[in-house]
């Protein structure tokens, strides 16, 4: 009890306090600007926190996170354009609501649907990770690989249209992981004689490559061949506007109370399991909410119940991605992935033994996470003017800014040119991935976990290299291979099926013609 009040007591610093809301205030500001979003951030932001306190920097870290995804819905709901792709539901009917002068009205119910879940996931975080991790600690090395082998599989195949791709993007990631010292022999390995790669890819920079700047060539990619879309402005702000149009009152938030509890049910369930991520728990808790309506119908066409199942969605998977890396070391989410770099830059190793060596640490970024909620709907809502008017900076001024950030980031690292050069290096990486629909989330995520897999696998075959039958007296393993055969089996299923439907859609009449 000594340790979870000493972590919430340093949480309550006012250098950790200004910290979150740095953190929360920089989250939104880019989550509100339509190509940018939380991870590109985070990304970009690990190298400021390197002069920072272990919870200072994490803090500071988790609050862009939750900035961000909020922040997303901005640009979705005034621009009808998602500022993060799992905002993608929020527009089907926070735009409706702009165009009928109710913006204000969408993105408050988006902002209090949103701080609800987020509340909701942290709790089951709090209350689920420790005893997962007293689980954890009663596993050996083969039952953590066949965790491991059991998580990348998911993660490729969920994380793309093919898992093939998936598979591949993880398996290059682990496979890049393994640059460095070998962990038995220590001796040099795929470092092809440069020096500064003894200690392994800088994650850092590559991160910074992967995630913000292939996005930026990506962007200046589309704008030099003229492919972006106007989808117009419509009046948000105004004193003709009504009040009842300006704000959401206790009677349309407890209408809407039920649907929000299910989609934070919904994303806390997504956000536990590793790789799928915010944008499938924002359709998921859309769809269900569509379907749990006694007027499906007026969804599409301006319902704040479609903007608050998303948002709850999405934002409870916010505390929930932490579940698995905090008790096995798994990232959850590419958020999660980052975060481990940063932990890591601190000398904090993410799995079942960090709440018996850094307990104070990690209930501190407990206090700082419920914290970060309430700052989070405080700045929201007094920059709800100021938010709005970033949505329309041109992307002149924002392209070069952001080159700028990486470049100082990947700087600050530590090797300096040397980390610039490999940024630059997974940059066009990144480039020709996002080109290819091969999953970086894939590839960061089997980079993160190269390294302990790796481990893992060792072990194991230097415990069970006489007697290898000897696994099938581990219940555990053969649980989790025989979760892995069948998550296989089910994702090229679906995928299979997905293809036929397409293959049959072209000879189906189109929506119009439906419709007509």
């Amino acid at each position: 009890m000594d340790t979870v009040l000493a972590g919430v007591s340093d949480a309550f610093t006012l250098i950790n306090i200004t910290y979150i809301a740095m953190g929360v205030f920089m989250g939104i500001m880019v989550g509100a600007i339509p190509g940018l979003n939380g991870p590109m951030a985070i990304a970009v932001a690990v190298p400021l926190t390197y002069y920072m306190s272990p919870l200072g920097s994490i803090a500071f870290l988790i609050g862009i996170n939750k900035g961000g995804t909020y922040g997303g819905s901005v640009a979705a709901i005034l621009l009808n354009t998602p500022g993060s792709p799992e905002s993608t539901s929020t527009a089907f009917d926070g735009y409706p609501l702009v165009k009928k002068g109710k913006g204000l009205k969408a993105l408050k119910m988006a902002l209090y649907a949103s701080i609800t879940g987020d509340v909701f996931s942290d709790i089951v975080l709090f209350t689920v990770a420790a005893p997962l991790a007293i689980v954890a600690l009663r596993m050996g090395p083969p039952e953590m690989a066949a965790v491991f082998a059991f998580s990348l599989t998911i993660i490729a195949g969920l994380s793309g249209k093919s898992i093939l791709r998936g598979l591949l993007a993880a398996i290059l990631g682990a496979y890049i992981s393994c640059v460095g010292l070998d962990i038995e022999t220590a001796q040099p390995r795929l470092t092809m004689g440069l020096s500064d790669l003894i200690e392994g890819v800088p994650i850092i920079p590559m991160t910074i490559g992967l995630l913000a700047l292939s996005e930026i060539l990506i962007q200046i990619e589309t704008s030099l061949l003229g492919r972006q879309t106007d989808s117009g402005q419509y009046r948000v702000f105004g004193k003709d506007i009504p009040k009842e149009d300006r704000t959401v009152s206790w009677a349309e938030y407890k209408s809407c109370l039920r649907t929000i509890v299910r989609s934070a049910l919904i994303g806390t369930g997504v956000g536990a399991i590793p790789g799928i991520g915010a944008i499938v728990a924002g359709f998921l808790g859309y769809g269900a909410a569509k379907r749990a309506s006694k007027n499906p119908e007026e969804f599409g066409t301006g319902k704040l119940e479609g903007v608050a199942a998303t948002e709850a969605a999405n934002s409870a998977v916010v505390g929930a991605n932490l579940i698995p890396l905090l008790a096995l070391g798994i990232p959850g989410s590419l958020s999660a992935a980052i975060l481990i770099g940063a932990f890591l830059m601190h000398g904090v190793d993410p799995g079942p033994l960090i709440f018996q060596e850094h307990g104070q640490l990690i209930y501190g970024i407990f206090a700082a996470m419920f914290m970060a909620n309430w700052i989070n709907f405080g700045i929201a809502n007094l920059g709800l003017r100021l938010f709005a008017m970033v949505v329309s900076v041109p992307k002149g001024i924002i392209h070069p800014i952001v080159v700028v950030l990486c470049i100082a980031g990947a700087f600050a690292n530590g090797n300096a040119m040397f980390s610039v050069a490999v940024m630059m290096v997974f940059a066009v990486l990144g480039y020709f991935m996002r080109k290819l629909d091969f999953s970086f989330a894939t590839f960061i995520i089997g980079f993160a976990l190269g390294g302990t897999f790796e481990q893992s696998v060792r072990q194991s075959v230097i415990l069970f290299k006489d007697s290898p039958w000897t696994l099938l007296t581990h219940p555990i393993v053969m649980l989790f291979v025989a979760l892995t055969i069948f998550a296989v089996w089910r994702i090229l299923n679906g995928q299979m099926s997905v293809k036929k439907v397409v293959a049959v859609a072209p000879d189906s009449p189109s929506v119009s013609e439906t419709k007509s």
